[in-house]
């Protein structure tokens, strides 16, 4: 069975819209696109090699999925060119050759090598997928995509990587749809720049427990009343 891995660059308020710049996703006015810049260095480029380290497919919202076809096909591949970026040339080579599954109501307009469009029904679709046999299965952005796969319990693993801003405004990485659900932190360190790189795998349910009085007061029991 394949897992089903979250990738993401969040802030603190877990905003992850348009990490890589302005033009990137402006969608509902968001105003700052590109937060990531001032906080990259290169531990968090090689946690992101880490992340890439293991075999994996793409799952994308057709909005992500239209952003990496523009960008990743079209990197600079002349070591001697002055935009030459040894990493950014390794992420296009795999993303290229792997497989994209695109939640999609236009699968024939897919033209980036190596891609399809999942079926009418998305979460039963990732679910047949899950099912096969073949390496693990990693989102990118593609909010609207996660907000089912996390409502439905699908999701296993979360690969998140943390930037000390709050962003107050855009595509967000949980939803109230999300289904309630323990994780454990399995890895985690902080650059120097104070970004957080973390994993936490699937945990099983939400464990409850109460620090109340064994015994209310009549001021406790009263105010639950008007809470009712």
């Amino acid at each position: 069975m394949r897992k089903i891995i979250v990738g993401a660059f969040v802030s603190l308020d877990g905003v992850m819209q348009a990490p890589g710049g302005p033009q990137e996703d402006p969608t509902g006015g968001f105003r700052y696109g590109g937060w990531v810049a001032g906080h990259w260095d290169e531990a968090v480029g090689q946690a992101i090699g880490e992340n890439f380290a293991e075999p994996f497919d793409l799952l994308l919202g057709r909005r992500t999925y239209d952003i990496f076809a523009a960008h990743w096909p079209h990197v600079q591949i002349d070591p001697s060119a002055s935009d030459f970026d040894a990493q950014n040339l390794a992420i296009a080579e795999r993303f290229n050759s792997i497989t994209k599954y695109v939640a999609t109501h236009r699968p024939e307009s897919l033209t980036w090598q190596n891609s399809q469009g999942l079926g009418d029904d998305v979460v039963a679709s990732v679910r047949a997928l899950k099912q096969q046999d073949g390496p693990n299965l990693m989102t990118h952005g593609s909010t609207e995509l996660l907000h089912q796969l996390l409502a439905v319990g699908l999701v296993d693993r979360l690969q998140l990587i943390t930037f000390p801003i709050v962003l107050g405004k855009g595509k967000r990485l949980f939803d109230e749809g999300s289904e309630a659900r323990a994780f454990e932190l399995v890895k985690s360190s902080t650059t120097s720049k104070g970004v957080v790189i973390s994993s936490y795998e699937r945990a099983g349910e939400v464990a409850t427990a109460s620090f109340a009085m064994e015994n209310p007061t009549d001021e406790e029991l009263e105010r639950r009343r008007e809470l009712s």
